[in-house]
């Protein structure tokens, strides 16, 4: 089939069954043109011999002869509308991907404008031209262009989809509604189409909040690594200055160590030299007098010999010290490392001690303030008015028995709670024998008797019969410790926790006293 140019008399070049430029034109006896090929395979399909215009019927199958002056006519109207169809192409736009296609266009396909329901064919401006001035196709249904047009149809009675079935959720066609979908509820598709457009903007818009809340999150996240990066440069920077100190500090040390050896080896060292420089002096004088004495001894003269050793006094050594009990002992140095190793244990004692207080400022910039909470304390209890203090009383007070309050193991939690970030408090234990003290879930028992562990929602540290100290991680951990707290130091994050203090019957009654905590938020 032909692209062509169609003025408003081409509808005499057109065969009414496949809606294009004839092609080898015959006539039948009624006077109806068609293509041959058309009438032909049109016959061929169906029982009887009839016109599809007029319906005329014939008793037996016409002979079929090309009409020459229609064909010679067609031959002068393709000719002419391939030259228009050459010139105007330019006019038409041309389909390009993403946009549906003219079904009828042969070679460049033009962008199509309209699709037929009845057809199933997509048709561009020149080709949907018959279905708006033939009046057998001005019946056909036209729609907005669409690929897949036999899609429109409905597979089972070959009906367009005019109709959506609420019930089934899908489209159906006018016979669907009184086969299939009898007693479903049906709407026009327009009415189902906005039904459908109304909900998906909302999905939509549910989807994007959820993006956007996924966004921010990810800004979250990177915030958070930002300022995780510049905390960890910030305490390498401080680790590397405190271990540069400690190093100098070993190094200062370890040098003290080797100058102490040092100067002790000089000071034998020295009295060495000063006992060997004097032996060397005497030395020196007894080779005088063995000298003078070999001298004496040579002489034969029996009267010189006399007189010399009268007048010199030979006989007689020179002075000298009785070494007999001199002597030089090696250096000591026992104890001289351990000294050393002391010095420097109290130092690095001392730098620690800078470290925990510096720490312990660190965090006690984000304390948190706590109250003990009287809903929740055993009747056993006694709490202060300022909700700081505890102690454990010997009657039992009359209380109401609510949900919160612990009835049976002699319990207290805080008032304040914590869903996120980490918090850190304090709690007087000063001259305390025994004290237990951590933190909860909030729904932790509070009727029947609690097994302290974390699998049970709760984590204690405790100090039992006055020396042992432990952490209830199920089985205990013993923790050892160098001398007993005076405050016992509490950080607690995650999960939805509170303050916990548990209290046991003591004489005299003991007490309990919390003081402002800090607190640090996971960024």
């Amino acid at each position: 089939m032909a692209a062509a140019n169609y003025l408003q008399s081409e509808d005499q070049f057109l065969c009414s069954i496949c809606l294009d430029v004839f092609t080898d034109p015959v006539s039948i006896p009624c006077g109806h043109n068609f293509c041959k090929n058309c009438i032909t395979e049109h016959w061929n399909t169906n029982d009887q011999y009839k016109c599809p215009l007029c319906e005329e019927g014939f008793t037996t199958r016409p002979d079929l002869r090309v009409n020459t002056f229609i064909s010679e006519m067609v031959a002068q109207f393709r000719q002419s509308a391939q030259q228009k169809a050459s010139s105007s192409s330019s006019e038409h736009q041309v389909s390009k991907p993403g946009e549906v296609p003219c079904d009828v266009c042969t070679g460049t396909k033009l962008k199509a404008l309209k699709s037929c329901l009845v057809c199933l064919v997509s048709y561009c401006e020149t080709h949907q031209e018959p279905h708006l001035t033939t009046s057998g196709l001005k019946r056909h249904q036209l729609i907005d262009p669409v690929e897949n047009v036999e899609g429109r149809m409905c597979t089972k009675h070959d009906k367009p989809l005019e109709l959506f079935c609420k019930t089934d959720q899908t489209c159906v066609c006018m016979l669907c509604t009184v086969l299939d979908h009898k007693m479903h509820d049906v709407v026009p598709l327009k009415e189902g189409y906005e039904g459908k457009k109304a909900k998906l903007g909302k999905t939509e818009a549910e989807i994007q909040q959820m993006i956007q809340k996924r966004r921010l999150k990810i800004q979250e996240i990177k915030h958070s690594v930002d300022l995780s990066e510049e905390d960890a440069d910030r305490e390498i920077a401080e680790g590397v200055q405190v271990f540069t100190s400690l190093k100098e500090s070993v190094e200062r040390g370890l040098n003290e160590f080797i100058d102490t050896i040092k100067e002790k080896q000089k000071t034998t060292e020295k009295q060495a030299k000063a006992f060997i420089k004097e032996l060397e002096q005497e030395i020196s004088e007894l080779m005088k007098r063995r000298t003078e004495v070999e001298q004496v001894l040579r002489s034969e003269d029996h009267l010189h010999l006399l007189q010399s050793v009268q007048s010199l006094n030979i006989q007689q050594p020179p002075p000298t010290k009785d070494w007999t009990e001199v002597s030089i002992r090696p250096s000591s140095y026992e104890g001289t490392v351990v000294k050393a190793v002391v010095q420097l244990e109290e130092t690095l004692s001392k730098q620690m001690k800078k470290l925990l207080e510096a720490e312990v400022k660190r965090v006690q910039q984000y304390a948190v303030d706590v109250t003990l909470d009287p809903d929740t304390a055993h009747p056993n209890l006694i709490l202060s008015d300022d909700g700081k203090q505890v102690n454990h009383g010997d009657v039992r007070k009359n209380l109401p028995d609510n949900p919160e309050r612990f009835s049976k193991c002699v319990y207290v939690l805080a008032k304040q709670s914590f869903s996120s970030g980490r918090f850190y408090f304090e709690v007087q234990v000063k001259e305390k024998t025994d004290w237990p003290l951590g933190v909860a879930r909030e729904s932790i028992k509070r009727k029947e008797d609690i097994t302290l562990s974390p699998e049970k929602g709760n984590w204690m540290i405790w100090l039992r019969n006055g020396n042992k100290y432990e952490a209830n991680a199920g089985p205990p951990v013993r923790l050892s410790l160098k001398s007993p707290p005076q405050k016992s130091r509490k950080l607690l994050s995650g999960a939805k926790l509170t303050v916990f203090v548990m209290l046991r019957r003591e004489h005299p009654p003991r007490q309990v006293s919390t003081q402002a905590g800090r607190v640090f938020r996971d960024m």
